[in-house]
């Protein structure tokens, strides 16, 4: 019989709970470079002088262990005690308060995590009440990063620097970064990380490569994160030379199973694949005139055995004439109910491709027979990088106002994490990341909510920094929407980066739906994409009463209009202006907002600490730059078709469109530029 170790740690502690504020506000403007993130910072010489009264009686887990662990290292109130009991398994906790202790208590090892960083979020928010009783539950079972990293250690669409996975040095040398990586997820509720590229290397399921995952899986294990992998559909061909990756070949369906079996002799509580199939140029079942869902439904059956899962990308589009933003449903609607039980057919929020704001994907609508799983994009590939401050909360909750919580399984979001000593690239980009796992686990949390915590942990509990702060991150995707694409418009990006503004951008032998030209359609009459029954008829994708709201020019929402209508410039809008002045004005208010941004910024420089203060105020200076940029480039491109004036009283354009036209940034995907146009 095992020996069962128990503990119980009593050391006693006065309650400081009255110094919390004032020494998170002396410690925010110590030298800071953002490492941290969130989280408490670690000081294990603090803990050996004065550690609070924690006690618990069970098994000593290694989850259980770091609970403590992060108790002794910042918890600063009454005695805690942390108790597992009988019941189903869950993630959830609830945490009670009196005069004399705190209790934690959950039905699994990381559940007590989970309420042990909450409980230390109130605490660090300010808001730890002596007599509280709070139960949490997560609302999405699985709570999944997607990595889009590569195996040479580039990360497609990413602007914090390279991959945190070092493969050549896996699986002997392990980073400190891995278990920093795994804390921080775990302290927001992120329980699953896909490691690689959607657009995967076959060489991932090598045995070589396993070997690498297994060691990361065993970091991330005690703080109840689950490993996934992309995987190439076609890898039965490329690692075994098989002559076909036919998902009904009982070849390929052997070859995938001794592949798994080998899987899961490594990595025991392995979550399954992610699977991009017959999307720009990736192979796919559809290569053998088999269906998405006969493709999905035979990696399932191999995973269910295993209790895993198939995440199965619905992003496709193919070169054809019909409308990008319909394609994907004609291809996955008719397969409603096909698939297995174990598949979650993962859907962009938008119809085509993550753009600053998008109507919802109608195949949320569309598939009720069907495991649907909502895919975030967190990296701001069309959102400026990693060099503009947009709070993507509110784009994601504008998503949820659409589509009810329930009609989705699983939330994913693509990580905008690398290896910049600050992860993120940009000091506020790690909002996003903490807001993804805040709203994977209560999706019903406000923006503003999530901002305050974040804002507290991170910075400090001052009230007029917090007010300030937060009511720029609240407003910094609208304004971002105006100074690039206001009004619906949407796709006018740069073609090779999309980090700027291309407008004009028009090629021979490239394919329609890559261009501008393609999505804003501007010619003398107007501007806009006719999604109505009278055009491509995408709108008769969305139920009866968006159909129709979204299909009539007089009733539907502005902020969609261009996206669903080729518009008069002088159509008159709900405030009287035209169009053609509408978006002028919206270009400029985008601008006016960012500098806006830099003036409440600049005043808070007696709240935080020089190297984060001076960091920010750098993006926002290449930030306000880019939204005059955006501004110049669309508005005089866009006149040469209204030939109408831009309104007096707005700002002039400071370049010539002539410039803008013959400005080529050059970056690639893998970078994040130091400037815009005026560079």
């Amino acid at each position: 019989m095992t020996k069962i170790k128990y503990l119980t740690i009593i050391v006693c502690l006065s309650n400081l709970m009255s110094l919390v504020a004032q020494t998170r506000m002396e410690s925010s403007l110590k030298e800071n470079d953002g490492s941290q993130l969130w989280l408490p910072t670690i000081n294990v010489s603090k803990m050996k002088e004065k550690t609070p009264q924690i006690s618990y009686q069970g098994k000593l887990s290694k989850t259980i262990s770091i609970a403590i662990f992060e108790l002794q290292n910042a918890w600063r109130g009454q005695p805690i005690i942390l108790e597992k009991t009988r019941g189903k398994k869950t993630d959830g906790f609830t945490i009670s308060s009196s005069e004399r202790q705190i209790q934690i208590v959950s039905t699994t090892d990381v559940g007590l995590l989970y309420g042990t960083y909450h409980l230390l979020r109130i605490q660090n928010t300010g808001i730890v009440d002596k007599n509280c009783s709070i139960t949490e539950t997560p609302f999405y079972e699985l709570r999944i990063l997607n990595h889009w990293d590569n195996l040479d250690g580039t990360i497609e669409r990413g602007y914090a620097g390279k991959s945190l996975w070092n493969w050549s040095d896996l699986p002997d040398t392990l980073s400190p970064h891995y278990k920093e990586y795994a804390r921080a997820n775990a302290s927001i509720g992120i329980n699953g990380t896909v490691l690689n590229n959607v657009n995967a290397s076959p060489e991932i399921l090598s045995d070589n490569y396993l070997k690498k995952v297994k060691a990361l899986a065993n970091i991330f294990r005690p703080y109840g994160i689950r490993v996934y992998l992309s995987v190439n559909f076609a890898s039965p061909i490329k690692l075994s030379g098989l002559h076909t990756a036919d998902p009904l070949n009982k070849e390929v369906i052997q070859w995938w199973k001794k592949k798994v079996d080998q899987i899961y002799d490594l990595i025991p509580d392995f979550g399954g694949f992610l699977v991009k199939a017959n999307s720009e140029g990736q192979p796919g079942p559809c290569d053998y005139g088999r269906t998405h869902a006969e493709g999905a439904n035979m990696l399932a059956k191999i995973l269910q055995p295993y209790h895993g899962i198939v995440m199965w990308r619905a992003f496709v589009y193919h070169a054809t004439n019909d409308d990008r933003a319909k394609q994907a449903y004609l291809e996955f609607q008719p397969l409603d109910g096909q698939f297995h039980k174990n598949v979650l057919v993962q859907i962009k929020n938008g119809p085509i491709d993550f753009q600053p704001r998008e109507p919802y994907n109608p195949l949320f609508s569309a598939m009720p027979n069907s495991q649907l799983m909502v895919e975030f994009q967190i990296t701001q590939e069309y959102l400026g990088f990693s060099n503009h401050l947009v709070y993507l909360a509110p784009l994601w909750k504008e998503f949820f106002a659409s589509v009810p919580f329930h009609t989705v399984k699983a939330i994913a979001g693509v990580a905008n994490i690398g290896s910049d000593k600050n992860w993120c690239g940009h000091h506020f980009a790690q909002a996003n990341w903490y807001a993804f796992g805040r709203i994977t686990w209560n999706p019903s949390l406000s923006p503003e909510k999530i901002a305050d915590e974040w804002l507290k942990q991170t910075f400090t509990n001052e009230p007029q920094f917090v007010t300030s702060v937060k009511n720029i991150m609240m407003q910094s995707h609208e304004a971002a929407v105006n100074y690039m694409m206001p009004l619906g418009l949407h796709h006018i990006f740069a073609g090779e980066h999309h980090y700027g503004p291309e407008p004009w951008y028009n090629m021979l032998n490239v394919r329609q739906d890559w261009l501008p030209v393609y999505y804003h359609k501007a010619d003398s009459a107007g501007i806009g994409f006719n999604r109505s029954s009278t055009g491509s008829n995408a709108t008769a994708h969305y139920p009866d009463s968006l159909c129709q709201l979204y299909g009539n020019i007089k009733t539907c929402p502005e902020k969609y209009l261009l996206w669903f209508h080729h518009v008069p410039w002088t159509y008159r809008m709900k405030n009287n202006r035209t169009l053609w002045d509408e978006l002028c004005n919206s270009y400029d208010k985008g601008v006016q907002k960012v500098r806006f941004f830099q003036q409440v910024w600049d005043k808070m420089e007696p709240h935080v600490d020089t190297r984060r203060f001076k960091d920010v105020q750098t993006k926002l200076k290449i930030q306000s730059r880019d939204a005059v940029w955006w501004k110049d480039a669309c508005l005089l491109y866009f006149q040469t078709f209204s030939r109408l004036p831009i309104p007096y009283e707005l700002e002039r354009p400071i370049h010539t469109l002539e410039d803008m036209m013959n400005f080529k940034l050059k970056i690639s995907n893998y970078e994040c530029p130091t400037a815009g146009f005026s560079k």
